[in-house]
């Protein structure tokens, strides 16, 4: 089965040369996944992908069901998981289209089942680097090999939406460091991390977060944004694809070792 997974909006598979194999559908132990699995043909790697809203965009982000996802992409054989999400910019230098390659991360979710570990087991994995440093290697090289620019590090603040925040809470978010806001890379980050999954993140600004923005803020930027970003994305994601090294030389693959309490 294919190791590589991507994750994220539903333009990533129609976009040539992606050629769709065929559908798994996954029984987890968690519920179901946000969709079917989709095994596709990239450039002549195959890669798993998985619609994160589902294929209708009908799941919010508060209400996806992150670990039976995350779950069903370790049950493929898939140990690099590529993140594609839109964020909103608190980092003044940042303008909608631009495309960050996060180094570091604040969970400001609430409510969200965060861990395998749950019940009878205890584990405490190492989350001081959130995103695979192999991963956002092949992002920034990738990058600069189809000239596109992008932000190298950056900290993602993660919110619970579905609604947009308050222009008190972007300013504390700026204060404590935040560059770009969403709401979908916790947990899924760490549960990646939980089951030995490297995992990156490419955050396409969509729009200016509130109070950086003067005007409100709407749905309908975003999607306008995505869409004329999607030939920039899609370029970056098969050249990174086509980076990724077999064999991984990460923390990511070893999370686990002594990392269980007991």
């Amino acid at each position: 089965m294919p190791a590589i997974g991507i994750i994220g909006g539903s333009g990533v598979y129609r976009m040539p040369p992606v050629e769709l194999i065929r559908e798994e559908a996954v029984d987890t132990p968690y519920g179901a996944p946000s969709d079917t699995y989709k095994i596709l043909k990239i450039s002549g790697i195959e890669a798993v992908f998985l619609a994160r809203h589902g294929s209708g965009h009908t799941i919010p982000p508060h209400k996806v069901n992150y670990r039976a996802n995350i779950w069903g992409f370790k049950s493929l054989g898939v140990n690099r998981l590529l993140s594609m999400g839109a964020v909103g910019g608190l980092n003044t230098l940042l303008w909608p289209g631009d495309i960050v390659v996060a180094d570091q991360i604040i969970d400001m979710t609430t409510g969200r089942t965060s861990t395998f570990y749950d019940k009878d087991e205890v584990y405490h994995v190492d989350f001081s680097e959130p995103f695979c440093p192999e991963l956002r290697a092949a992002f920034i090289e990738a990058a600069a090999a189809v000239e596109l620019p992008v932000l190298t590090r950056g900290t993602y603040v993660c919110t619970n939406g579905p609604r947009f925040e308050t222009r008190a809470e972007i300013r504390y978010y700026s204060i404590i460091g935040a560059d770009v806001v969403g709401m979908t890379a916790m947990p899924e980050a760490v549960l990646a991390r939980e089951a030995e999954i490297c995992y990156g993140t490419i955050a396409t600004v969509t729009n200016f977060a509130a109070g950086i923005s003067t005007g409100k803020l709407t749905t309908t930027e975003v999607i306008e944004t995505i869409n004329k970003s999607s030939i920039n994305l899609n370029a970056l994601l098969l050249r990174a694809i086509s980076l990724i090294k077999a064999q991984r030389h990460c923390p990511c693959k070893d999370a686990l070792k002594d990392a269980k309490l007991g």
